[in-house]
């Protein structure tokens, strides 16, 4: 059977099948470097690394892109305010993108393209759409005329009303209509630069992409990725000057698009104060744990965010570690098949989950002479996820290093015993027991519930 993708162009799950099955492309949209990357932004990371390692299972060559957007208004924006030059703001996030990416399992993609080099192939995009009468020059800005393509809108589906409306752009009075876009625009001194046939100035966002992308995997790509928020404006903006730059009937062959990450049923956003960094969640909770709960809901739905779903997702990971240190295993193995079949199916990670635990239920059940052989299939498993990589001593010696349970997160670990209990799942119950009295936490089981205390030395 083949990979299963749902495409947002079509709004419908097809089977992939690449362009060049020696040659498969893929795009995502990387971070503009302004700040620290939230858990939000961190999602699409995860997903198209997870994306980009499925396929590779299939095919030879997987060429994934994710670019830098290293020239924007909100990186000069930060470099006024804090005082320091724009490249020491891009410089440093940047690499703090790095590292946050790194702790949350995602593999450098394999080319990372930065807009401010790729400046020469912006201006001659912008030249070819200049030319083909998709562009035009209005005070001293480039503009794509979004009247001469008539396919403007076919992949987020909005009437002009609404995109106009969507697009949250000023309506200048040089544009012929609101909704076009900017491809080029006037720099002041203390603006980065570049000299163009149009003056001094720099790329609009949306033009960045497109460049890079045909500079590196082609002027038709095959998968194309990012987070539904970009479906528009930046992304049919990509889809309209791509296509008419090189005159082609399809810019990217498959769009997907991952939901948000939500803060208590609500989108995180910095105007309503609710946004959580990957840089801080890293100070407090493992990597790998953060990578789990951003798996456990299928990418195109919403994920809601809360210390409660972390701690669940150590809880299993120590639950996985526990069995793979107490059944270490040299043999080789094969993926569970399940597992795989969910990820090729629209990259279905609460299913692909399901199956990595149950395969750790089994061996828990398992005969002794049977737990070498499913431990090592537990770990092959989990390395098509990138969890449970690490030395089980490694694991457990770093969560004592961290632990700092509070009440909180005390309570949290009492209400996932009780619910162990009503499952009747009593050896995970004993578990969490054991794990609270590692940090000299005693529990009382009476009539009226369950009580804690710290255990008198």
């Amino acid at each position: 059977m083949s990979i299963q993708i749902y495409n947002t162009l079509t709004r419908r799950k097809e089977p992939f099948i690449p362009l060049d099955p020696q040659r498969v492309t893929l795009y995502a949209c990387g971070p503009t470097v302004y700040n620290y990357a939230h858990i939000g932004n961190a999602r699409p990371a995860v997903i198209f690394d997870l994306v980009r390692q499925v396929l590779a299972r299939r095919y030879s060559e997987v060429i994934y892109a994710r670019n830098i957007t290293d020239v924007d208004d909100k990186i000069n924006q930060t470099a006024a305010e804090l005082g320091v030059p724009i490249a020491d703001v891009s410089k440093r996030y940047t690499e703090a993108y790095h590292q946050d990416m790194d702790a949350l399992g995602v593999k450098p993609p394999t080319i990372e393209p930065r807009a401010t080099d790729h400046i020469s192939e912006i201006i001659k995009m912008i030249e070819q759409l200049l030319a083909s009468d998709n562009a035009y020059e209005a005070e001293q800005h480039v503009l794509f005329d979004i009247e001469n393509f008539p396919d403007y809108g076919a992949l987020s589906r909005r009437d002009r009303r609404e995109m106009i409306a969507g697009a949250r752009v000023d309506v200048a009075p040089y544009k012929k209509s609101p909704g076009d876009f900017v491809l080029w625009k006037p720099s002041s001194g203390d603006q980065p630069g570049w000299d163009s046939p149009w003056g001094r100035g720099r790329p609009g966002w949306h033009i960045e992409c497109s460049a890079m992308s045909a500079a590196h995997l082609g002027n038709v790509i095959d998968i194309h990725g990012g987070g539904q928020d970009l479906v528009f404006p930046h992304h049919e903006n990509e889809v309209a000057q791509s296509r008419c730059a090189h005159g082609t009937e399809v810019f990217a062959r498959y769009w997907m698009h991952n939901g948000f990450v939500t803060a208590e049923k609500r989108k995180m956003s910095k105007s309503l104060g609710n946004t959580m960094t990957a840089h801080e969640l890293l100070k407090r909770w493992p990597g790998e744990a953060l990578r789990y709960v951003l798996l456990s809901a299928h990418y195109r739905q919403p994920l809601d965010w809360s210390d409660t779903v972390v701690e669940q997702a150590v809880t299993t990971l120590d639950r996985l570690y526990g069995l793979l240190r107490d059944h270490s295993s040299d043999v080789s193995a094969s993926p569970d098949a399940a597992l795989i079949e969910a990820l090729e199916d629209d990259i279905n990670t609460p299913t692909a989950l399901a199956a990595l635990n149950g395969l750790a239920k089994r061996m828990a059940k398992a005969d002794d002479i049977d737990k070498p052989r499913l431990a090592a299939q537990l770990r092959a498993s989990g390395a098509v996820l990138n969890l449970l990589q690490q030395d089980p001593e490694q694991w457990f010696a770093q969560r004592q290093a961290d632990s700092t349970l509070d009440d909180h997160a005390i309570e949290a670990m009492i209400r996932q015993r009780d619910q162990a209990r009503s499952n009747r799942d009593f050896a995970e119950a004993d578990r969490i027991r054991d794990e609270l009295a590692a940090h000299d936490i005693v529990i009382k089981d009476g009539p009226e519930g369950t009580r804690w205390e710290v255990a008198t030395r």
